[in-house]
């Protein structure tokens, strides 16, 4: 197939007077790769990040009330294609777009000690096969997979094979050769982290069964009363022949997300609660992936972005950097990466920048990745939809938080509103649901602190975008001296950075990186430099650089 370089690239203008943040940036275009390694990702819930379609507000009559942020409250498809079209992500230098689960959800709700709780978050399937109407339709998918693809943005959805959604009046539970309903997972072996359910009233796939399995009584009769019933039997039928696959648990749900991606043209899944699961069903899981995409791409050889392959990142709940490869499951090392994920979510980065200097930060991850992860990559994060203990749960630090997420090695995860600094500590909650309160727009629209932080993080996520070096390049130390000074190279793609630094004039040394002569612009100030005896000179209010040539 002939090769579709990435065409993508934020330039901007930037002004040291005082304008609202949507007039700081101007987006142009220039060739650039796009790597996975290096991308900036833009994780957030379908359900409460914008409205744009007020009329699918309610379905299945979710209308009891619910613990305190435990309800469906109007976040959908829609809305996140209104902010493509308004440039948001560009202006932030986002190339990826990570939502919740969009499947059609329980109808009921269910009280686990929290308050009545509807399935918002996505992670509570009733039906793969179908996208929950309050999320939208699969026209509105359709729509914004080609509008995020026009802007060079990727879209990943998330993936859910370990558990249905929990039993409700409205929502049986799946027969007893698809699911286990006992016993709770203690987490104390290997054995008694996956076959068991996660929580109680969760409902854990046998995805250890080979066994041929009929379909659920009552995903049969709701095909049949919405009138597709044929249908979703033939496909399934050309499936299995094709596959060769027993009709197992596993593999059902295997064809009913890849789906998604021949249907769709979707770049990757983020897949969740991946250690319940034996890891051979996510080496199963990559190759029914990998032909999907490529017989997407085939089929739509105008629509293809590049010659990435589909790309994959797991959530295995507490996976570590410093793990490398063999991640310690009970009495098992078990490593998830080859001929499965590209990338594992890295559950350490929040407590390496509390606890270590910036420098070694930057070279612990480095080496880590430059080494025994060479050719996979980890997601960073600072804040997440289920991590009680984000790097800043009172958002004091928003400016520290986007420097060490965007400028340390690895793909980046800005969670939804870490870029507005919304607030994580909301009166009245129960558990993650601090975590997941709708976003703050009124801010970003009129509070003038707000714009300033998103000025921020807009610039080193623009940086980031720019230069996939930044987050896939190999990190050098230059000085340490009255702040932080290193450079990133990958290939041809060459950067140098400065925090910490003095505010008015500072000189760097970029010989390492740079010749006498060359003209670099400082991204930050947007200011022209020349290199004069291995070094540049920069005048500017803030106390970091970003070098580029």
């Amino acid at each position: 197939m002939k090769k579709i370089l990435f065409i993508f690239l934020l330039a901007t203008v930037f002004s040291c007077k005082e304008k609202s943040s949507t007039e700081k940036v101007t987006a142009q275009t220039v060739n650039k790769e796009f790597v996975w390694e290096g991308a900036n990702i833009y994780f957030l819930l379908t359900d409460r990040f914008n409205n744009g379609d007020t009329t699918n507000d309610i379905n299945f009559d979710r209308t009891k009330e619910t613990g305190k942020l435990r309800g469906f409250k109007g976040g959908d498809i829609k809305g996140i294609t209104q902010k493509i079209k308004e440039g948001y992500f560009t202006k932030l230098g986002i190339n990826a777009i990570w939502m919740t689960p969009i499947v059609e959800q329980i109808h009921g709700g269910t009280d686990e000690g929290t308050g009545l709780s509807y399935g918002f978050h996505g992670y509570w399937a009733k039906d793969w096969t179908k996208i929950d109407p309050n999320f939208g339709t699969k026209e509105d998918l359709k729509e914004l997979v080609a509008l995020a693809h026009k802007n060079g943005i990727r879209v990943l959805l998330d993936a859910v094979i370990n558990h249905t959604g929990p039993v409700t009046e409205k929502d049986p539970v799946w027969p007893s050769d698809w699911v286990r309903t006992s016993p709770q997972c203690s987490y104390d072996s290997y054995e008694h982290t996956i076959s068991c359910t996660l929580v109680k009233n969760l409902p854990d796939i046998k995805t250890e069964s080979n066994d041929n399995v009929a379909l659920p009584p009552q995903l049969m009769e709701k095909w049949k009363a919405e009138g597709r019933y044929k249908q979703e039997m033939e496909e399934l039928d050309a499936f299995f022949t094709r596959t060769g696959h027993p009709r197992a648990p596993r593999f059902y749900i295997m064809k009913w997300l890849t789906d998604y991606i021949t249907e769709f043209g979707i770049d990757g899944y983020r897949v969740d609660t991946v250690k319940h699961t034996e890891e051979f069903v996510w080496q199963e899981f990559r190759q029914e992936c990998d032909v999907a995409f490529a017989a997407y791409k085939k089929n739509n050889p105008d629509k293809v972005l590049d010659t990435n392959n589909f790309y994959l990142v797991g959530e295995v709940y507490n996976y570590t950097i410093s793990d490398g490869k063999a991640f310690h499951l009970g009495e098992k090392k078990v490593n998830y990466f080859d001929k499965a994920f590209n990338s594992l979510i890295n559950f350490e980065l929040k407590w390496n920048v509390k606890q270590m200097a910036e420098k070694e930060v930057f070279k612990k991850y480095d080496t880590l990745l430059q080494d025994n992860l060479k050719g996979y990559g980890i997601l960073n994060y600072m804040t997440s939809h289920d991590d009680g203990q984000p790097f800043d749960k009172e958002r004091k630090m928003p400016y520290k938080t986007a420097t060490m997420l965007l400028l340390t090695p690895g793909t980046s995860q800005v969670y939804y509103g870490d870029e507005s600094a919304r607030s994580l500590i909301i009166d009245g909650t129960v558990g993650d649901a601090t975590l997941r309160s709708f976003m703050n727009w009124n801010a970003i629209e009129n509070e003038k602190e707000t714009q300033d932080i998103l000025n921020h993080w807009q610039k080193l996520g623009q940086f980031r975008a720019n230069h996939p070096a930044v987050g896939a390049g190999k990190h050098q130390l230059i000085s340490e001296e009255n702040g932080l000074v290193f450079s990133r190279v990958r290939n041809e793609d060459k950067i140098i950075a400065g925090i910490d630094l003095p505010k008015g004039s500072k000189t760097l040394s970029v010989s390492s990186v740079f010749k006498n002569g060359d003209k670099l612009n400082d991204f930050y100030s947007n200011q022209m430099v020349t290199v004069k005896e291995g070094k540049v000179t920069v005048n500017s209010d803030f106390n970091i650089v970003l070098l580029e040539k």
